[in-house]
């Protein structure tokens, strides 16, 4: 039987996984509670008249589609990709992306706020000793991973540049994904290099690639460490949610034991 990791993180409430404005709310309807609304539903029911007086629990949610562990689309980056043509959303990526070989790049070494270059890229695929595929679906695992729950999350690791996210996608690869909370350096390292320089390139530089080259990433990944390089294959089905900049991800890796 083949093991199956689990690279998806909770969905849940008080988790600083988000800046404050965007963090999930969730509300816990309670077995009671369901019960008080079966006998709205069946007029003459009673409580004591179900299994235990327990009505179905439920939950009421209230989040973005890039909480928790997602799939950004090319929309998010851009309204255009692939030389104009326009952006596909989320119920629009490919099926076929979504199960493929995975690739882990290990970049926990790099300090907080690094950018990753083409060139890094090219040496940890040589050191794993693997040449990308078209279609290969590349993890890479940062600091961040670590962070995950913790205050200091949105501003840990490195992040994946323009240069690095264009010899992904040249080389055939569509669908990435990080234990980031994005694809890109934390924001506050950017912000700090845009007011030192004015230069608004630093801005999303890997979001932006989607532009030229239509792709996906992940964000939010979790128990990349668990992982070895190469030998597993991933799963990542996005939510299918109508013309959405992204979807919730059950994102795992399966191994051949």
């Amino acid at each position: 039987m083949p093991r199956i990791i689990d690279l998806s993180v909770h969905l849940e409430n008080d988790v600083p996984a988000d800046p404050p404005f965007m963090r999930p709310k969730i509300r816990y309807a309670s077995h009671a509670e369901g019960a008080a609304e079966y006998c709205q539903m069946f007029p003459g029911l009673k409580a004591e008249q179900l299994p235990d007086g327990e009505g179905p629990a439920a939950e009421w949610v209230e989040l973005t589609t890039h909480n928790g562990t997602h799939m950004d689309a090319p929309w998010h980056y851009h309204s255009t990709m692939d030389g104009g043509k326009r952006a596909i959303t989320i119920d629009e990526v490919p099926l076929d992306w979504c199960f493929r070989p995975g690739v882990k790049l290990d970049f926990r070494a790099l300090p907080d706020g690094h950018v990753v270059t083409a060139a890094e890229v090219e040496a940890e695929l040589a050191r794993i000793g693997h040449t990308l595929q078209p279609l290969d679906i590349v993890l890479v695992n940062t600091a961040a991973g670590a962070a995950y729950g913790r205050p200091d999350f949105l501003a840990k690791g490195c992040g994946m540049g323009r240069e690095a996210t264009l010899y992904l996608v040249e080389r055939g690869v569509r669908v990435t994904g990080i234990d980031g909370w994005s694809w890109d350096a934390p924001f506050p390292f950017t912000a700090a290099k845009f007011k030192e320089t004015g230069d608004a390139s630093l801005i999303w530089e890997g979001h932006y690639v989607g532009k030229d080259v239509g792709y996906c990433h992940m964000e939010k990944l979790t128990n990349l460490e668990a992982l070895p390089a190469t030998g597993f294959t991933v799963a990542c089905f996005p939510v299918k949610v109508r013309a959405a900049s992204a979807g919730w991800t059950r994102a795992v890796a399966i191994l051949q034991d």
